[in-house]
């Protein structure tokens, strides 16, 4: 027996073909023609930033593309993965701490190291510091 899916009633209602009695040779679901429209302005601004001027074959080049850039996002979403979902993981996987792939730091030398010729010592009569010296460890007081 098979069960069939709802899918078909996501994929019917998400897509737009167009005007009435002049409907598209293409199928584009509405989320494509926004996640489209905002490409394109990136891709024509990208352009601009490079340098490439404002022509009929920059701008040609700028909707192919887009054309294609569209369709891998769109690939990538749909009814059960959304655009929302897609961004907030792509915005996770960027600002998420990693791993350092070396140590921190290099490695010490004798060069850094600071030579003292005479090591200070505590006083060991200050005051606040025990002795270390214990009761009966071969210290004799003649009374």
């Amino acid at each position: 027996m098979r069960i069939r899916t709802d899918d078909d009633v996501y994929r019917v209602d998400a897509v737009w073909l167009g005007p009435p009695k002049a409907t598209f040779p293409w199928r584009a679901r509405y989320v494509a023609w926004g996640v489209g429209a905002l490409v394109l302005l990136l891709v024509l601004t990208a352009e601009r930033q490079l340098g490439i001027g404002f022509g009929f074959f920059s701008t040609a080049w700028g909707l192919l593309i887009t054309i294609v850039l569209t369709r891998v996002i769109c690939s990538r979403i749909g009814h059960e993965r959304p655009l929302t979902a897609v961004l907030a993981m792509w915005a996770h996987e960027l600002t998420t701490p990693r791993e350092r792939g070396k140590g921190v730091g290099g490695a010490a030398t004798a060069a850094t190291v600071r030579v003292q010729r005479v090591r200070p010592r505590p006083d060991p009569e200050a005051p606040g510091r025990r002795s270390r010296r214990k009761e009966g460890d071969g210290v004799r007081v003649s009374t």
